[in-house]
């Protein structure tokens, strides 16, 4: 009785004095971990954290998803709204994505207004289905230079664990792909377009990509899918999206510059990855 009353404070001490050095020298902890080719919560340097996807959880949407990557948990909605076309572009819908990361889903964010990191994600995510083609903003068209639909893609981060742009992506490609518009008709004489909510169809999305996020330290450490711990230590964060068939379409660098050698690597990754996350719809 008296050894193990000794042994628990033991271990419960050694577990706190490991949290106090996590906190006071992330980096060092970190190396130390990286040293013996392994990361902190258990995976190696090019394993992924699990992925589920739950599609059509909000009924007042048009369309929804639910991701759980690792514990980075994200929801997506899509609104869609009847609104008129631009002039220099009288067939062409809007799509607005955007992500909110709340203070409920991590203490690194603040109550108030969007963060500038939500802002950039949010930029980043709106460049990423641009670049993709995904979806074809001349299938959104009601009537040309008249009406055409305009879809709210919004996230809201639940839990924040890292990675939340590829989360953020898998949740909005969901949500998409789980979307249905209504039977849409503009009538000219009245100038007003009404909607059968009996007649619903699906979007049409052009192609099917996914985006996997790297982190590089010390040049020749890859890390696939950073942790919220493991993101802000990171020399260079890298993310690259290719579709279904393992074409390239992008790569986002930040924080500096990486060698083709990582680079390439970091693309062959991905394209497994990509195959993976096709699998989820």
């Amino acid at each position: 009785m008296s050894s193990s009353s000794t042994a628990n404070p033991s271990a419960a001490d050694e577990t706190l004095r490991a949290q106090i050095f996590q906190r006071l020298h992330p980096r060092v902890y970190l190396e130390r971990f990286i040293a013996e080719k392994i990361r902190p919560d258990g995976r190696t340097f090019d394993e992924w954290r699990n992925v589920s996807v739950n599609v059509g959880s909000i009924s007042t949407a048009d369309g929804s998803a639910l991701v759980r990557m690792g514990d980075t948990t994200i929801v997506c909605g899509v609104k869609a709204e009847i609104a008129e076309p631009e002039l220099d572009r009288p067939d062409q819908g809007f799509l607005v994505p955007n992500i909110d990361l709340p203070a409920i889903c991590s203490p690194k964010f603040k109550p108030g207004p969007p963060t500038e990191e939500a802002q950039v994600l949010s930029d980043r995510l709106n460049e990423a289905l641009v670049a993709s083609g995904a979806l074809s903003l001349d299938s959104l068209c009601i009537h040309p230079g008249k009406a055409v639909w305009t879809l709210y893609v919004d996230c809201t981060c639940i839990n924040y664990d890292g990675n939340a742009f590829d989360a953020a992506l898998v949740a909005m490609l969901g949500a998409l792909r789980n979307t249905t518009l209504p039977k849409a008709t503009y009538d000219d004489e009245t100038g007003r377009t009404t909607c059968s909510r009996k007649t619903r169809s699906p979007l049409l999305l052009n192609r099917n990509f996914a985006s996997t996020s790297f982190g590089v330290l010390d040049k020749s450490h890859v890390l696939s899918d950073p942790t919220a711990f493991e993101e802000p230590l990171m020399d260079v964060t890298l993310t690259v999206i290719v579709d279904e068939r393992g074409e390239l379409i992008s790569t986002m660098e930040s924080g500096g510059a990486i060698s083709e050698e990582t680079l390439l690597q970091c693309i062959s990754r991905a394209k497994e990855r990509a195959l993976q996350l096709q699998k989820l719809f």
